[in-house]
């Protein structure tokens, strides 16, 4: 089924003309459970890899000294919560039974048994995209398919995974590796992707207000409060950055998604070029400050937001943020740049 995103409630450069020359589209990917295949475009899913490349493991995470959660008990958990969720339960009984418990407490970073790794961490697969699929997708000539796998450990101060791309031809992987080595643990369950297709959708997007002129912004601003001036929280209200500017969720290309920082400086660390959005890994699709930008194929979901349509990937990226990967405007071959917003 395809996702359609509703029209905007406000046709923003014809209120703002400044704004027109300064939008973009981007695709929205739409994820939702599924049994993907290496064959199809998927967050989560297998990977059209060759069997006779190396799989990717973690130069930082190469010994048994690193401990973390089984990734089968993260989605068994997951599996018995949502289950939970689902069922009717008197008033004041517990969610889980204990046995229940032990296995949810078990997948849990927090719980009491932390299990070290067996060597090397490898990457696990987190985004698959086809040209196919997303006509829009950029790369180095030649290539069709692109792949994003991810350390499943924090990194550093920074509080991320650290991530690789990989641009390939998928006509060159003639003999697909079948059974690609698994990390023992996770350090996060945060960081491992459900199974998930797409469902690409182009969209138009507008810069954040943190990159727009200083005037404009004001005025903007202005028009938001001239809505309802004594009520700023009427859900009526009309608000640029979370419902016209940029889509919320996973996407392809767009703008930035600036949000708790300001804009700063970012430059292609091989060459010094500028760089440019290339995709947001978001574990949100929608929440209660964009849900305008819900599909109108869900719309009729009234469950529990965390178990819905919005949260298919169970990805979580610090706070409740996203994860933004961009590439060098001279060269998709030079090293990506990523930022958290």
């Amino acid at each position: 089924m395809p996702r359609t995103t509703p029209p905007r409630p406000a046709d923003v450069p014809a209120l703002f003309p400044e704004l027109a020359p300064l939008a973009r589209t981007a695709v929205r990917l739409h994820p939702r459970p599924g049994t993907p295949t290496a064959a199809d475009s998927s967050i989560g899913g297998p990977l059209l890899w060759p069997a006779e490349e190396p799989w990717p493991t973690c130069p930082d995470h190469n010994s048994a000294s690193h401990h973390g959660v089984a990734p089968d008990d993260v989605r068994l958990g997951r599996r018995i919560l949502a289950e939970a969720w689902a069922r009717p339960r008197a008033e004041g009984a517990d969610l889980l039974t204990p046995e229940e418990r032990v296995i949810v407490d078990r997948a849990s970073i927090s719980g009491r048994t932390r299990i070290p790794q067996d060597g090397p961490v490898p990457m696990i697969p987190v985004v698959q995209l086809y040209a196919s699929d997303v006509p829009a997708l950029p790369g180095p000539a030649g290539t069709d398919l692109l792949q994003v796998l991810w350390c499943p450990f924090d990194h550093d101060e920074d509080y991320l995974p650290a991530v690789e791309l990989y641009w390939r031809a998928s006509s060159d992987v003639t003999a697909p590796l079948v059974a690609p080595p698994q990390p023992s643990v996770i350090g996060s369950d945060n960081y491992l992707p459900e199974p998930c297709v797409l469902h690409p959708e182009t969209v138009t997007e507008y810069p954040a207000p943190h990159e727009l002129p200083e005037d404009l912004a004001e005025r903007i601003e202005a028009w938001e409060e001239d809505q309802n001036p004594n009520d700023l929280d009427d859900v009526t209200v009309v608000d640029y950055q979370y419902d016209l500017s940029v889509a919320p969720g996973c996407k392809l290309g767009g703008h930035a998604p600036w949000s708790f920082s300001d804009p700063f400086p970012m430059t292609c660390p091989e060459c010094g070029s500028d760089v440019r959005p290339l995709l947001t890994i978001d574990g949100t699709e929608w929440d209660g400050g964009s849900s305008s930008w819900r599909p109108v194929e869900d719309a009729d979901y009234t469950g529990l937001h965390f178990l819905g349509p919005a949260c298919a990937t169970h990805l979580n990226i610090g706070r409740s943020y996203n994860l933004q990967l961009y590439v060098c405007t001279a060269s998709p071959d030079h090293p990506h740049v990523q930022n958290m917003q």
